[in-house]
C-alpha cells in the first residue's frame, strides 16, 4: 500500500468518527430536532369520580332558642316574688303574686249578679206562665202579653251578661298570680315586692331564656350558599361543628343545620343561615361569637392536583391533557374549591381524562408522552373547603 491510499483511508475513518460523534444517522438527528416526536415517561393521574367530606368554616353568634318576657296581665301591687333570680323555672311555676283583694271581690260580685238574674228570669217565667193563660180569655191584652216574653228574652240575655261577667272577673282574679310560659333560666327581676304594675306594661318584669336548645346564627355569602346547595344533596341537615372562641378543641355537640334566610342582604349580598345545637350545661349563652364548620358530603367530585394545574396571563388555570394521539394538550379548566391541595374540577376535563403532574414547564402542544400513573390515583379527602380559585 503506497503512501497516497493510507492518507486516503485515514481520511475516511475520521470522517466516519466525526458523523457519528455529531449525530449518528439521519434518524437520529430527526428526533433531536422534533422533541415531540419522542414520547417521555411522565407522571400522571387518570381523572375519577370519588365522595369527599369537606368542611366549610364560617362565623356565627349564639341565639336563644325561646325568650319569654314577663308582663302584667292586670294591674296591682306585688306581694311577692317567687322565684330566685338566675335559676332555672319550669313552665307553669309561679314567679309573682299580684294582690288579688280587689279582683276577688270582682270576682264574688260578679257570681252575686249571676243570682240576681237567675231570680229575675224565674219571676219572669212565671208571669209569662200566668199571662198565657190570660190572653186567651183576653183578660190581658196582646201587647202586654208581648212585653212579658220580651222581658223573659231580656231575663235569659241578662244571665249570659252575668256569667260572662264572672269569666272575665275569674280570668283577672287568676292574672294575680304570673306563671312562667316557657321552661329555661329566668334572668334579673325588674320589679320588687311592693312596686305597682299595670296591665300590658312595656317594661318586663323579668325575662326567661330557654338555652337548651340554642341557635347559631351564621352568615354566607349567597353565591357560596348557592353552589353548596347545588352541590350537597341534603343542604338541610347538614352537620355542623362549633369551635368556642380562638380554642381547636370543638365543642362537644354536634348541631345540625336548620334553614336558611330566604332574602339577601342587600349591602353586604351574604344570607343567614341558623343550626340548632343540644346545650345540656348551658355552655353556650345567647350573644356568644363563635366558629361554626359545615361538613359537606360532595359526591362524585373530580380532583386534581393543585401542582398540576398552571395559571394563565388571563387568570385561568389549565392542565395538560393526554388525547388520544399519545400528544398532550394545553386545557382551561373552571374549579369550584380548593380541597386539602386539590381543585375541585367543575368544567373542561371529565372522568377518565388523563393529566400530567409533572414537568409541566417543558411541556408544548402536541408533545408526545407515555404515562406513569401514581401508585394511588385516589384517596379519601376529608379537609377545609376554601371556595373559590
Amino acid at each position: 500500500m503506497n503512501k497516497v491510499t493510507m492518507i486516503l483511508i485515514g481520511a475516511v475513518g475520521l470522517a466516519a468518527a466525526t458523523y457519528w460523534q455529531i449525530g449518528g444517522s439521519g434518524e437520529d438527528m430527526t428526533h433531536r430536532q422534533n422533541p415531540a416526536a419522542q414520547a417521555r415517561p411522565l407522571q400522571a393521574i387518570e381523572l375519577i369520580t370519588q365522595n369527599v367530606t369537606a368542611y366549610e368554616e364560617l362565623p356565627g353568634r349564639t341565639t336563644a332558642y325561646r325568650i319569654a318576657e314577663i308582663r302584667p296581665q292586670v294591674s296591682g301591687i306585688i306581694t311577692e316574688r317567687l322565684f330566685k333570680e338566675g335559676s332555672a323555672v319550669d313552665e307553669g311555676q309561679q314567679l309573682y303574686l299580684i294582690d288579688s283583694a280587689p279582683y276577688q271581690a270582682a270576682y264574688d260580685s260578679a257570681k252575686a249578679d249571676v243570682l240576681k238574674a237567675e231570680a229575675n228570669l224565674k219571676s219572669v217565667t212565671a208571669r209569662k206562665q200566668r199571662y198565657e193563660e190570660l190572653v186567651k180569655v183576653d183578660a190581658v191584652s196582646k201587647q202586654e202579653y208581648d212585653d212579658i216574653e220580651a222581658s223573659l228574652a231580656q231575663a235569659n240575655a241578662d244571665i249570659a251578661i252575668a256569667k260572662a261577667a264572672v269569666a272575665q272577673a275569674k280570668i283577672n282574679l287568676d292574672y294575680t298570680k304570673v306563671y312562667a310560659p316557657i321552661s329555661g333560666t329566668i334572668g334579673k327581676s325588674n320589679i320588687t315586692k311592693g312596686a305597682l304594675v299595670t296591665a300590658g306594661q312595656t317594661a318586663a318584669l323579668a325575662t326567661i331564656t330557654s338555652l337548651n336548645p340554642i341557635y347559631v346564627d351564621m352568615t354566607q355569602s349567597s353565591d357560596d350558599l348557592m353552589q353548596l346547595r347545588a352541590s350537597v344533596k341534603d343542604y338541610e341537615n347538614i352537620p355542623v361543628t362549633l369551635f368556642l372562641g380562638e380554642s381547636s378543641q370543638p365543642y362537644p355537640h354536634t348541631g345540625k343545620l336548620q334553614f336558611h334566610e330566604v332574602t339577601v342582604e342587600q349591602t353586604t349580598g351574604s344570607v343567614q343561615l341558623r343550626a340548632l345545637f343540644p346545650n345540656p350545661n348551658n355552655l353556650l349563652l345567647p350573644g356568644m361569637f363563635v366558629r361554626a364548620k359545615l361538613a359537606l358530603e360532595k359526591p362524585n367530585v373530580l380532583l386534581v392536583a393543585q401542582h398540576a394545574t398552571t395559571r394563565q396571563p388571563d387568570g385561568s388555570l389549565s392542565v395538560w391533557k393526554l388525547d388520544e394521539t399519545g400528544a398532550v394538550q394545553r386545557t382551561t379548566i373552571a374549579t369550584s374549591g380548593a380541597l386539602d391541595g386539590n381543585w375541585i374540577l367543575s368544567d373542561g376535563v371529565k372522568a377518565g381524562d388523563v393529566i400530567v403532574t409533572e414537568g409541566l414547564i417543558s411541556l408544548q402542544p402536541g408533545t408526545k408522552i407515555t404515562p406513569v400513573f401514581e401508585a394511588s390515583n385516589t384517596q379519601a379527602v376529608t379537609s377545609e373547603l376554601n371556595t373559590g380559585e
